[in-house]
């Protein structure tokens, strides 16, 4: 396995900052009607997105959920162009007509987030069947929470693309509730990447899905996997959701000593002391990043403000392929 440089360490701390602010950021925009539509946000999940992401190219396809904006960043989307679209503006990925849920930059490989649960599954495989067709050694990552692995969709996809051996990697972030529904209700799996062996492809686990370097390395090595040509497999990272399932849950069915106990186990209070420990960074490196980074987010506010409301004629557009 190589090992992660300082440049790439460097990197996913940048980006773990970012998902951290932006979310952070609209938890208090939301309130002020800034965001346009429903809101989910990844803040306590960092590590698992930026980990699964740091080691795919623009050319490796990603679909999302409804809990998409960690994704979208660590894909590097454009911060002033997914606060527009999250504002609902012309100047917005998808020119304001999508919203939180519908954040998409083909360019570099991210082919939207989805406010179906389950909806990207299928996309998914159908993407990866694409990239064995062509032959392209390019792989695809479907993301889901823990909920979406009970929709008839997950089981029929990861089934067509085992047997098929196609490039795709199930990733599935269990923070242990769907919604309000607790995943040890809802199904006998104590862990779903179990699931793997009943399709005959490999599952893989992070029991800390809050240490990013643990899963950055675990999804190395099914990367190099995948890419191979040797089919699917299943990983499941576990982490937590700080907030409730959207701004309109406060979260009721959990205990503030269950939220409390996960905060500490805070990502980027994890790899920060990694960082400083093993002297891959310093404090001021660090410092400097997360400076760096809450100008980046003021500046996207202001870019979202500041832009012009779509044309209603832009519903019109993309609707059919030229």
């Amino acid at each position: 396995m190589t090992a992660i440089s300082k440049e790439k360490h460097l990197d996913m701390f940048l980006k773990m900052q970012r998902i951290r602010d932006v979310d952070m950021t609209l938890n208090k925009l939301v309130r002020r009607n800034f965001v346009q539509g429903m809101t989910h946000f990844s803040v306590g999940e960092e590590a698992a997105s930026v980990g699964a992401i740091a080691e795919l190219t623009y050319d490796d396809i990603i679909f999302s959920n409804h809990r998409g904006h960690g994704q979208s960043i660590a894909k590097d989307m454009d911060l002033n162009k997914m606060m527009a679209e999250l504002a609902g503006k012309a100047t917005g990925v998808s020119k304001g007509r999508g919203g939180s849920m519908h954040l998409a930059d083909l360019e570099k490989g991210n082919y939207g987030t989805n406010g179906i649960v389950g909806g990207g599954f299928a996309l998914a495989t159908g993407a990866a069947l694409t990239q064995q067709y062509k032959g392209t050694q390019n792989i695809v990552v479907a993301f889901s929470g823990d909920g979406a692995t009970n929709e008839g969709s997950f089981h029929e996809s990861v089934n067509m693309a085992a047997t098929w051996q196609l490039p795709v990697i199930f990733f599935i972030i269990n923070n242990g509730y769907g919604i309000s529904m607790d995943i040890r209700k809802a199904t006998n799996t104590p862990y779903l990447y179990t699931r793997a062996a009943a399709y005959g492809i490999p599952g893989h686990y992070v029991e800390d899905g809050n240490d990013v370097v643990a899963v950055y390395e675990k999804m190395q090595e099914v990367i190099d996997y995948v890419r191979a040509g040797n089919g699917p497999a299943i990983i499941e990272v576990k982490s937590y959701r700080w907030f409730g399932h959207s701004t309109a849950d406060a979260g009721v069915y959990r205990t503030k000593e269950e939220v409390d106990a996960w905060k500490e186990k805070d990502p980027l209070k994890k790899y920060r002391t990694y960082l400083t420990e093993h002297k891959l960074a310093t404090d001021k490196e660090l410092d400097a990043i997360q400076e760096q980074v809450k100008k980046e987010v003021e500046t996207a506010v202001e870019f979202a403000r500041n832009s012009p409301d779509p044309e209603l004629s832009v519903a019109f557009e993309d609707v059919w392929a030229d």
